[in-house]
């Protein structure tokens, strides 16, 4: 069993925000988060199974891990209709359930953000990823230094915002931890998500790919 992870409110409200911004073009990230891999799949931080109608044939099994239970009951329903390949469990990123040099992939999608322990995590994730094994991830990122959008995420970070969205931090440098993990970083994008006029504190993004 995992360590407790409960965020009811927010766990009831992230289904409807996946919504809207899949309808925003997240949609399309999702696709292209997954385009290509091959053979068995970690997927961390599942959420309510988002990215389970996009991945293509060639996977041949996925193990998602989510912790939230209200998000991981979502995902068990939503995996159920769909061809029997993912396998929802509960687990966090620190202390993945599954075997070292056990997975061709690992994807992560808006959730680095919500770990406990970034590093720690990207740890694991390189355990169990086989060695060449991919890491895909789309995330939301720190803004610039110096300018008024990153004084905004710490100011949200410091304060009600991990506390109201699932734990989440707005200003993280994900990008630095993932080059310090020792992953190799092969794909870079950086995009802002949603494309709003005004950008919003979670719009910088970054998706990708690292290989192990």
């Amino acid at each position: 069993m995992s360590e407790q992870v409960h965020h009811p409110l927010f766990a009831r409200l992230w289904p409807r925000v996946a919504r809207q911004l899949d309808r925003s073009g997240g949609t399309d990230h999702r696709r292209e988060l997954v385009a290509g891999l091959e053979g068995r799949v970690i997927e961390i931080g599942a959420g309510e199974g988002s990215n389970f109608a996009h991945y293509p044939t060639t996977v041949t099994d996925v193990l998602a891990v989510e912790p939230e239970a209200h998000l991981r009951r979502l995902a068990e329903q939503r995996a159920a209709r769909l061809d029997g390949r993912i396998r929802v469990v509960d687990g966090v990123a620190e202390r993945l359930p599954a075997e070292s040099d056990s997975f061709d992939a690992a994807v992560v999608s808006l959730v680095l953000c919500s770990v406990r322990d970034q590093p720690a995590a990207l740890e694991e994730i390189r355990r169990v990823l086989r060695p060449g094994g991919r890491l895909r991830f789309f995330e939301h990122v720190a803004a610039p230094p110096a300018t008024a959008h990153r004084w905004l995420q710490q100011l949200l970070d410091s304060t009600l915002w991990p506390q109201v969205a699932g734990g989440c931090h707005t200003g993280r440098d994900t990008l630095a931890n993932i080059r310090r993990s020792g992953l190799r970083l092969t794909q870079l994008e950086r995009l802002r998500f949603p494309a709003t006029r005004l950008p919003v504190p979670t719009s910088p993004h970054i998706r990708g790919e690292a290989l192990v």
